[in-house]
């Protein structure tokens, strides 16, 4: 069975980084979306809290309440929800004080009527599409939009926020979002004669621009120790916080030509040892990365070989005679391929490989 062991070292390490780049200039909110990005949202929101950060991101009012009941966090915490809700979801944010985000007229009208039908304000937070092209009010609309906000009974506007679609180069696209998000906030701050929460910078903007810190950043991929492109220009020395490992489980002793796992996609050139690894897609390690990735065992690299399957890989281990049944095999982490390394071999990003770590690998806080 494969295990993820998750260093809450590395995780304070890579947010002090974050802190000290913003020099006091902006606060953070903690992106643990995902199950913290597939390491533990209770666990990692405790580390983060204990920074003295106080503001996380989560994608929807699940993933908000699974967080808010955990008992990890302290009263004064504040979650965001970033999905814009059903209907039926509303009085989950009243009943457990979850910051909503909104973006249509019709959300905002079903929102204000049943907190005021109970007294109450439901905090929230606008979300204005300056070119994500995702989720969003339109810019056009936001003002009164926020207008309406301010006029009604039931809602209390905690902050406005947007999402850049290239946020790892500066210039171009991004400032121009960021140019547009900017005079909508400056206008209706001139407006309401009051000052808002505003946001906007995730990893990538707080590495390539500085000046879309604004109030508050939303870092996610950093936190976890990658960084969210090769072409990001600058760059912090973060440390992978997972690293995922499993067992061999087996070795035999093969000839030549003898094939390995389904559809024979490999066989051996020449006698050698093979090493059956319990771990495979099932457990978040992609096929696509068969016959092309490296496992490390006793801190020496060998060729994954065959076609991945769902719960187990085998290894090449060529003549090496150390590597023994119980050992512990390096599928990504600190001590292997990195996340970005794999990511690469499978075609796609860190974030996706992170996330894929299934449910039944077991997540072991160190």
């Amino acid at each position: 069975m494969a295990e993820a062991l998750v260093s809450r070292e590395n995780l304070r390490h890579n947010a002090r980084l974050i802190l000290d780049k913003l020099q006091g200039r902006a606060r953070i909110m903690g992106i643990v979306k995902a199950n913290a990005y597939g390491h533990g949202a209770r666990k990692v929101s405790a580390s983060l809290e204990s920074l003295g950060i106080r503001d996380f991101g989560v994608a929807n009012v699940h993933e908000a309440i699974e967080l808010k009941t955990g008992g990890t966090l302290k009263n004064s915490s504040s979650i965001l929800a970033f999905s814009s809700p059903l209907f039926s979801q509303i009085e989950s944010y009243l009943l457990h004080d979850i910051d909503m985000t909104l973006c249509d007229i019709e959300t905002l009208e079903a929102a204000d009527a049943i907190a005021a039908a109970c007294n109450r304000t439901i905090g929230v937070q606008v979300k204005v599409d300056t070119g994500m092209g995702r989720l969003g009010i339109r810019t056009p609309e936001a003002l009164e939009f926020l207008r309406r906000i301010d006029s009604s009974r039931g809602l209390r506007l905690k902050g406005i926020y947007t999402h850049f679609a290239e946020s790892s180069v500066p210039g171009g696209y991004t400032a121009a979002q960021l140019s547009e998000f900017k005079t909508l906030t400056s206008e209706y701050e001139h407006a309401a004669s009051k000052t808002v929460l505003k946001h906007a910078a995730n990893s990538g903007a707080i590495l390539s621009s500085p000046d879309s810190w604004l109030d508050m950043v939303r870092p996610g991929i950093l936190l976890y120790g990658y960084h969210p492109s090769e072409n990001t220009p600058s760059r912090l020395d973060v440390i992978p916080v997972m690293q995922v490992e499993a067992r061999v489980i087996f070795i035999k002793e093969v000839k030549a030509g003898t094939t390995v796992s389904y559809n024979r996609t490999w066989s051996a050139p020449g006698p050698r040892r093979i090493a059956t690894v319990a771990a495979g897609y099932a457990d978040g390690y992609f096929r696509t990365l068969s016959n092309k990735s490296t496992v490390m065992i006793q801190g020496k690299p060998f060729r994954q070989v065959g076609t991945v399957t769902m719960d187990q890989i085998m290894v090449d281990l060529g003549d090496d005679r150390e590597v023994k049944k119980g050992d512990r095999a390096v599928l990504f982490g600190w001590d292997g391929p990195s996340a970005d390394s794999i990511a690469g071999i499978a075609g796609t990003i860190s974030y996706e490989t992170l996330c894929s770590v299934s449910s039944r690998v077991k997540r072991i806080f160190i």
